[in-house]
This record gives structure tokens, sequence and C-alpha cells, in this order.
């Protein structure tokens, strides 16, 4: 995995994704691993939270995907934003070119043709996003409340694992962060 922490950006961060910083407590955002759908200097950032499964399926969520085949598709908090839409994804890993093809922010007709093209397309849905102000997160960036990751496909599979995702990415960035991670919540 790419990994650069303590990122000064100038650049698009769109495709990638955050992790909060060890000491970052807002709880909100505490141990999140976020996927950045979209990052520009005029619009601010919009993503997704990947590592707060909310242990609920579509159909549980909304009685009108009861019987839908795609009822059974988890559910995930996406972020404090918007709580109340819901924002699909899918993702395939192309095991013959070694590529990850990633769907975000898609309609259900969509869902329906990319699960008829392949039986490996994986799903998810997110209640909410996560949203920053134009310069917002670059403000916190330098302020190391995040650290900056490109995306792996191999994320996707840790998703429903909640902290051992962030735990794990964070703490092999350096030694120092280890430390952080492992560290007791009230030592």
């Amino acid at each position: 995995m790419n990994l650069t922490h303590r990122y000064k950006t100038q650049t698009c961060l769109s495709g990638n994704i955050l992790l909060s910083h060890p000491s970052l407590k807002d709880p909100n955002f505490y141990k999140s691993v976020v996927f950045l759908s979209a990052h520009s200097e005029d619009s601010g950032t919009i993503g997704v939270i990947l590592n707060r499964p909310l242990n609920r399926t579509l159909e549980q969520l909304d009685d009108q995907f009861k019987g839908n085949p795609y009822g059974s598709i988890p559910v995930f908090e996406g972020g404090p934003v918007e709580t109340d839409k819901i924002i699909v994804a899918a993702w395939e890993w192309m095991k013959e070119s070694s590529s990850f093809k990633l769907y975000f922010g898609i309609d259900l007709e969509k869902v329906d043709s990319l699960a008829k093209e392949s039986d490996d397309v994986k799903l998810a849905c997110f209640l909410g996003h996560s949203g920053w102000s134009p310069g917002q997160l670059e403000d916190e960036l330098d302020e190391t409340a995040w650290l900056v990751s490109s995306l792996d496909h191999e994320l996707f599979l840790e998703m429903g694992k909640q902290q051992e995702a962030w735990k794990k990415i964070v703490g092999g960035m350096s030694q120092e962060l280890r430390l952080l991670v492992e560290a007791p919540v009230d030592p």
C-alpha cells in the first residue's frame, strides 16, 4: 500500500482515503477510514466512512427494499452530513488485469447492470456522507488531524472490521503511529 502521512495538498485528493490521526477525538471521525469521492478547491470535499458498519441491510433500513434482490446490501455510516440519504457503491477486483473498478454514488439501475455483467461485483450502501467546505480539509491536514493514503482494493475487504482496518493502516505508516494506535484509550 502506498502511504503518505502529513500530506500537504495542492492536488486533487479524489479517490484517496483519509485516516483520522490517533489524536483526533471527534466522535464523528474517531478511528475513521474515509474514502474521498470528490475534492476540489472550489467545491470542497465529499467522502464516506468505510469502517463503520451499521450491522443492518438496505431492507432493514427501508421497507421499499423488502423482497428486492438488493435488500441484503450492507449499510454503513457514511458520515454526519445528510444522514437521511443513501449512497450506493459497487466495486470489483479484476484478477486478470490486477485492476480495481469502483462505482460510487450509483443508482439501482446501474447496480442491476453491474450485477448482470459479473458475479464478482460487491455492493455497499452508506447512510449519510462526510463533507468539508472549500479549504477546510486542507486546514485539517495542515493541523495533522488526518493522514492520507492511496486507495487499495484490499481495504474494501476490511470494511466490516471497524477499527481493525484503521489500526492496521495507520499503525503501518510509522513506528510513532504504531505506538499511538496501540496506546490505551484512557491510560
